[in-house]
Parts: C-alpha cells; structure tokens; sequence
C-alpha cells in the first residue's frame, strides 16, 4: 500500500510541477503577445506621422517654393518659347510657325537637337 501512496505522491508532484510550468508558459506568451501589439500600435502612429510629412513635403506651394529658390526655376509664359526639332529638319532649313514668339533663355544657345 505505501508503494501506491508513493506512485500517487510522485505522480501529484509530477503534474504540480507541469502546471506550474504551463502556467508559467502561459505568463510569458501573454507579455510577448502584448510587447508586439505595444510595436504594433507604434508602427502605426510613426506610418501616420510619416503620411502627413510626406502630404507637407509634397505640397505645390512649398515645391514651388523650392523650385524657384534652389532650383533658379521660373513659371511658364507664352512669352518665351523654345522649339526642338530633329537633326534632319535643322539641316533642311525648318522654321516656327509664323508669328510664334522665338527668345531664347540667357545661356541657351543654338537649336536642341
């Protein structure tokens, strides 16, 4: 009889040890589960933040901006009109049509080819 009291003892501590165990288990994929959906509710608030920055960087007013600082760019006028032809209607002598505006840009020089 003490063999069996002995068996259900060891099997008693066995299956304690196994619960703690699991429940321990249990614990730590809790604590990574919430860890990922902390990085997860991050990663969205920095994907926003950068939607909008990119939305600021892209808007006409600013590249504009831009455009005519850095770039010494300057807005389009039908006064100034540039015509591009191919090599072979430069060599048969093609001109613009009658009456079209021909300036040139400062330090633009002959036709593009």
């Amino acid at each position: 009889m003490s063999r069996v009291n002995f068996f259900l003892l060891l099997a008693v501590l066995a299956s304690a040890l196994f619960l703690v165990n699991v429940q321990y288990q249990s614990r730590q994929l809790y604590s990574d589960l919430d860890k990922a959906r902390s990085q997860a509710r991050n990663i969205e608030t920095d994907n926003k933040r950068l939607q909008v920055e990119k939305r600021a960087q892209a808007a006409p007013l600013r590249v504009e901006k831009i455009a005519k600082e850095q770039l010494q760019m300057r807005t389009l006028t039908p006064a100034i009109t540039h015509y591009a032809s191919y090599s072979a209607e430069a060599a048969s002598g093609a001109r613009p049509p009658a009456g079209a505006s021909t300036q040139r840009a400062p330090g633009v020089e002959g036709r593009i080819q």
